[in-house]
This record gives C-alpha cells, structure tokens and sequence, in this order.
C-alpha cells in the first residue's frame, strides 16, 4: 500500500501541474488532478495485483520497461476519458492523454526501480542474519 500511495502523490502533482496548464482553470484543474489520479492509483493497485505472479514479477524484474509500458497503456485511456468527461473538449482530452501520462509513465520508471532496490536491500536482510556471539 505505501508503493501505491507513493506514486497517487507524484501522480496527482503531475496531473494538477498540466491540467492547469492545459485548461488556465484552477478548478477545473484541480478536478482533474483529483480524479484522474484517484482513477489511475486504482488501476494501478489491479496492474499490480496482474504483475504479481511469479512469471510476471521475473520478467517485471528482468525487464522493468515491459512493465511500465503495460501501465502506460491504461494510464493513456485513463488520461484522455478523464480529461474529456471533465472538460466535454476533445483537444483537451487528446493533449491531456499524450503529455501527463508520458510524464508519470517516466516517473513511474524511477519509481519502480527504487521499489525494485528497496525489495532486493529487504532479502539481502533477511538472508544475513548476524552471527551469535
């Protein structure tokens, strides 16, 4: 739960950031920066729940890119059905689904691999157990 919390906040301040550019709207900025991320952090706990299998995760782990470009796909359709519900302008919904995923499809990227390192340092612990004196 804390890997997903972790990305809901670089997601949402991504979101906010170009939705805002995009609409000049406070508001309506911040409501999609509300809702689109609230929809993505769910679909991004089911992606990982689907990455959790042991043939998944080898692969995940040996080729971490595979990954963040099965995510990138849900989080495109995402971006665009938000924005477009919320704004009824399909330019907006279009530019929305090209810049902030491919922006959060990066951070998910770096994000990954310091959960990736985090899990490794983890069973490295858990396999060197001090000597008894």
């Amino acid at each position: 739960m804390k890997k997903t919390l972790s990305f809901a906040v670089i997601h949402f301040t991504v979101a906010f950031t170009v939705a805002y550019v995009l609409t000049g709207d406070i508001l309506l900025g911040s409501l999609i920066a509300m809702v689109e991320p609230m929809v993505n952090t769910v679909a991004f706990y089911f992606h990982e729940k689907a990455w959790d299998n042991i043939l998944l995760k080898r692969l995940a782990t040996n080729h971490p890119g595979r990954k963040t470009a099965s995510f990138a796909a849900v989080h495109f359709s995402v971006a665009f059905g938000v924005a477009y519900l919320l704004t009824g302008d399909v330019l907006i919904g279009s530019v929305m689904a090209m810049i902030e995923p491919c922006i959060n499809t990066m951070a998910y990227y770096f994000h990954e691999r310091v959960w990736q390192k985090k899990e490794r340092l983890s069973m490295m612990q858990c396999h060197h157990h001090p000597m008894a004196a």
